[in-house]
């Protein structure tokens, strides 16, 4: 039976759908793949395109074609320690990238950052890190274990928790803590951190990350590294007073749970609030000792 022409059209108008649909699939798809090879989500490609990899016992590195990277031992073997002072083991290995240029970096990153570790266990380090550790303008070893830090935590709590609610500042000032990183490099001292922050500077620590950061005004020469190292002196404190051992379970108890200052209570038998206004009272009165 012949179709009428309202049943062509019909029949026309879906196969144009479809090929529209697949069309989109097809756009969609490669510019997923564009972006896994060489573009933002690079670090979280199966397939490393333009790179050697290095598989040493215990981390993976990816170098890309160029870059002359060399010290692959000496990176691997910064594992250990990471360990030991977080009391925890990575459960895979880290895959840490190493890039040839900036435009490289700048292009396969989300980050304009020295380091940076994705919660999904991969480490990217920037070109002019390398070379700033070449010139002696920072430690190679500090950076890498202040990343490896916070890949350590990742691995060990859900994506929720890396994304949204483990706290920012702590994970900062463990990493900051764990590597002696406070007076190295832009990273001012315990004693230049508590003369700051005597003289009126402070961050929040749960201002950190939010809208609120901003409004905070910090009359210090480096914005950043200061935050950081308040963030180090506040896991100092909480050491120094009542034990490793305490603080620890503090950080442990939080990869699974969203609730820090009900966690920091049961943990120390203070609110986190009175806390901190414990803290800052204790570096005023550090100056008079």
């Amino acid at each position: 039976m012949e179709k009428t022409g309202q049943e062509r059209n019909s029949m026309a108008g879906r196969r144009t759908v479809r090929l529209a649909v697949i069309a989109l699939i097809i756009i969609g798809m490669g510019a997923l793949t564009y972006l896994f090879l060489w573009g933002k989500l690079f670090p979280y490609s199966p397939v490393i395109v333009g790179f050697s990899k290095h598989e040493l016992p215990h981390t993976v590195l990816f170098v890309q074609n160029g870059a002359g990277f060399q010290e692959f031992s000496r990176v691997d073997s910064l594992i250990p320690s990471v360990e030991e002072f977080h009391q925890l083991k990575f459960t895979k290995k880290p895959r840490i990238f190493i890039f040839r240029d900036r435009e490289s970096y700048l292009r396969r990153t989300i980050t304009e950052a020295r380091f940076y570790a994705y919660p999904n266990g991969s480490l990217v380090i920037s070109p002019w890190a390398v070379k700033e550790a070449e010139e002696g303008k920072i430690s190679l070893d500090i950076y890498v274990r202040h990343e490896l830090s916070h890949t350590l935590l990742y691995q060990h709590m859900g994506i929720l928790a890396a994304y949204l609610y483990y706290p920012k500042w702590l994970m900062e000032g463990i990493a900051v803590y764990s590597t002696g990183q406070m007076g190295t490099s832009w990273y001012p001292g315990r004693d230049e951190t508590y003369g700051y922050i005597r003289q009126g500077n402070f961050m929040p620590p749960q201002f950190y990350k939010t809208g609120r950061e901003d409004k905070v005004r910090l009359d210090v020469p480096y914005r950043i590294t200061f935050i950081y190292s308040e963030f180090a002196c506040i896991v100092d404190y909480l050491i120094a007073a009542q034990g490793k051992e305490k603080f620890l379970n503090y950080m442990k108890t939080l990869l699974n749970n969203n609730h820090h200052d009900r966690v920091f209570k049961e943990c120390y038998g203070v609110d986190f609030d009175q806390f901190l206004l414990k803290f800052k009272d204790s570096v005023q009165s550090s100056e008079k000792m």
